[in-house]
């Protein structure tokens, strides 16, 4: 932190060093030429404005199931897909896949890009602290261009083939069981706390009520009950419990479904509507 005086910045015609000074402090910088900063693309390509508010939001829901692995950059990014009065977005890390629908009134046109995550949160977090309703988003051949209130954020598009999220969505399932999400939430937050070296939170649905579990050696035990409408054979199915928990805590509203096949197949985390939903794969229970 320099004190609290007027900062002068000097440079000599010609370029050279940069000269700081603060009160006391004297600084020299050594520069680079203008001319060797990399080209900054001016917006072409497919152009859509969207409404601000809406984007960051589709890309927080889905945000969270990008993958962190760089030795598959697909799973990185973030498919983002326009359609007439639509904008679609994906991202999985191959354990779970987030999907996001939302209403864009007055876009036309259709386009779509692998976009890396980071980007995208970078743009909501810039869009959060200027003013201005309208992002525009500008696709071109390489690169994708979003800005907010006159700032411009560039991402370089990801080459590859993102998994076509439709065919892996299940068409049919065995059991559909509401809950409040807010209480869903809290029970497993508190029972995944005893959830230490990957171990799976086991989800036990029975007549009537869904049993929460998780067990670890060297922590203890914690096992929680919710009342629910659940009806046939007793059914136990184990989720990673920070995935389960971020896709019970994308849904919007105040209940939760869970759509279930089977032990060992995937499960569907849904609001009341259609327009996200949240596929988590299952972890084998021990015996």
């Amino acid at each position: 932190m320099l004190p609290p005086d007027d900062v002068v910045l000097e440079q000599a015609a010609g370029g050279g060093a940069l000269r700081l000074t603060c009160g006391s402090s004297e600084y020299t910088l050594h520069t680079q030429s203008a001319d060797d900063f990399p080209q900054i693309p001016l917006p072409g390509g497919e152009r859509f404005t969207v409404d601000r508010a809406a984007f960051a939001e589709t890309v927080a829901h889905v945000g969270r199931a990008a993958s962190k692995d760089e030795s598959r950059p697909v799973l990185t990014g973030i498919l983002v897909e326009f359609g007439d009065g639509t904008v679609t977005m994906a991202a999985t890390d191959s354990y779970r896949l987030s999907v996001k629908t939302a209403d864009l009134p007055g876009a036309s046109g259709t386009a779509q890009a692998i976009v890396p995550a980071r980007a995208l949160s970078e743009v909501t977090r810039i869009g959060a602290a200027l003013e201005g309703e309208g992002l525009e988003v500008a696709i071109g051949e390489n690169q994708v261009l979003m800005g907010v209130a006159g700032a411009w954020v560039s991402a370089r598009r990801i080459d590859g083939q993102f998994p076509d999220y439709r065919r892996l969505r299940p068409g049919e399932f065995n059991h559909e069981v509401s809950i409040s999400k807010d209480e869903l939430l809290d029970v497993i937050r508190r029972t995944a706390l005893m959830a230490q070296r990957n171990a799976p939170l086991r989800l036990t649905f029975a007549e009537g009520s869904l049993t929460l579990a998780a067990q670890s050696q060297d922590v203890g035990e914690a096992k929680e009950s919710l009342p629910v409408d659940f009806h046939g054979e007793t059914m136990e199915i184990g989720f990673n419990p920070d995935f389960l928990r971020d896709g019970v805590d994308s849904v919007e509203g105040e209940s939760v479904r869970l759509r279930l096949i089977s032990s060992l197949r995937p499960g569907l985390i849904q609001g009341d509507g259609d327009e996200f939903w949240y596929l988590i794969m299952p972890i084998r229970l021990p015996s």
